[in-house]
């Protein structure tokens, strides 16, 4: 199974996430042998934005930084990240990520099961 980038159209996530879906079970899984149990997408941050700090009840993610830095809350802890760095961030832990840097933040983020916004808790922030 194949899937291109450019075939991909970006929305905002609940987090308040740019989001381009690059494998998702609801795109690519209806042929019988696509992708049946995870999703993998790219996640843009802009210039010091961050995400909202939210909670997925199902769903472990793993977070790839690909370009930029940030600054990652993972439950009680903050953490800086940048190229090469990769996050798991297990089911109920809050989490959010800050873009610190000059550049957009960007992030391969694979999720399993796959992303839903239903999964999704937003806390509120003060």
């Amino acid at each position: 199974m194949k899937s291109a980038y450019n075939d991909s159209q970006a929305f905002v996530t609940r987090d308040g996430s740019l989001i381009r879906e690059l494998m998702h079970p609801d795109v690519h899984g209806k042929k019988g042998y696509g992708v049946n149990r995870q999703s993998l997408a790219e996640a843009t941050i802009p210039t010091g934005v961050s995400t909202k700090l939210h909670k997925h009840h199902q769903t472990e993610e793993l977070y790839f930084i690909l370009d930029g830095q940030g600054l990652m809350t993972l439950a009680d802890d903050q953490f800086e990240v940048g190229p090469g760095d990769t996050i798991c961030i297990p089911p109920e832990t809050p989490h959010c990520i800050e873009n610190t840097g000059t550049n957009e933040l960007k992030i391969l983020c694979c999720c399993s099961p796959a992303y839903s916004h239903e999964d999704t808790e937003l806390f509120d922030q003060k």
